[in-house]
């Protein structure tokens, strides 16, 4: 066994200072996993009761501040506020003059690239953007789950090598996103993930009033198979009565969430259709029987029922 004393990682060169504008679920975790590579937290910004418990939690002894003192104290700013707050965040920080020449300000928004920085680009930032794509839920666990987490990074070519750095130091991976992609980028994440979570509790209510005594742990073993067999296959994962045009079983979930669930029959047609497009386009859903599958599939939805997603039958 080794027993070489290994270095501390606050020994490190050109270790920075890190503030965090905004402790909701993101930036907390990303200062403690830079805080593990060796940087330093020094500030936080925080409003609410829960995000100064958040701050405390996972970011102990570093005082809370005003989000310009976060700049005046900081190297490496971490802005972390919700997508619809960056803009005017940075424009506001711009104008009072909080930021630094040399300073690297991260931005973490899927949505925005690194052109929504530019007002601090013209004080003299470096910006970036560092978008990791991980579900937050504001505990400690979240720095274990960046370890190998895809972070779609865009920043100026010049400051790319710096961005990719900073990623791989949080234990993520960095993946280039360009500027104009950013959008699409962060819709792709948005239909997978937080779709997801919706589809999966409306399943999960239909399971219950089918009368399932534990309908998380008989849909855990099919949901992770069938997201293992989509990440491996694609649409050739595809399978259940819409892919293979069981009219008759589909009529059958429709009347059923009709009756019983009447708010999930918008979403469940709506899946369904893009299903049948999809199992149709791939060779998977016979043409034969795609008419009778789509004469259901065309039903009128039920006006009182809302825009929710639920799954049919996998299986």
């Amino acid at each position: 066994m080794n027993t070489t004393p290994q270095p501390d990682p606050r020994d490190r060169p050109a270790r920075l200072t890190v503030g965090v504008v905004g402790a909701g679920r993101v930036g907390p975790a990303l200062a403690a996993s830079l805080q593990l590579a060796g940087h330093r937290p020094v500030a936080v910004s925080a409003v609410s009761d829960a995000s100064r418990r958040r701050a405390g939690q996972m970011l102990p002894d570093v005082p809370v501040v005003p989000p310009a003192e976060v700049l005046e104290r900081s190297e490496l700013v971490l802005l972390t506020v919700p997508d619809d707050a960056l803009p005017e965040l940075v424009a506001g920080l711009a104008e009072t003059g909080a930021v630094s020449p040399g300073q690297l300000l991260v931005h973490t928004s899927g949505r925005y690239g690194a052109k929504v920085l530019d007002p601090a680009l013209r004080a003299g930032a470096l910006p970036l953007a560092l978008h990791p794509a991980m579900t937050f839920t504001g505990t400690p666990v979240d720095v274990q789950r960046l370890a190998g987490c895809s972070f779609g990074v865009t920043a100026p070519d010049e400051l790319r090598l710096a961005a990719e750095a900073l990623v791989i130091e949080m234990g993520g991976e960095p993946e280039w996103i360009a500027e104009e992609n950013r959008p699409l980028y962060h819709a792709a994440l948005a239909l997978g993930a937080n779709h997801l979570v919706t589809l999966v509790a409306q399943s999960l209510e239909l399971l219950r009033t089918a009368g399932v005594g534990a309908p998380d742990r008989m849909l855990g073993p099919l949901l992770g198979a069938a997201l293992d067999n989509a990440l491996r296959s694609g649409d050739a994962a595809l399978t259940g009565p819409v892919a293979r045009g069981d009219a008759g079983t589909v009529a059958a979930h429709v009347a059923e969430l009709r009756r019983h669930a009447p708010g999930t029959v918008a979403g469940y047609l709506a899946m369904a259709r893009a299903t049948a497009d999809r199992a149709l386009a791939h060779g998977l859903l016979k043409p034969e029987l795609a008419e009778p599958l789509l004469g259901v599939l065309a039903g009128p939805s039920d006006a009182a029922g809302g825009t929710g997603d639920t799954p049919g039958d996998t299986t």
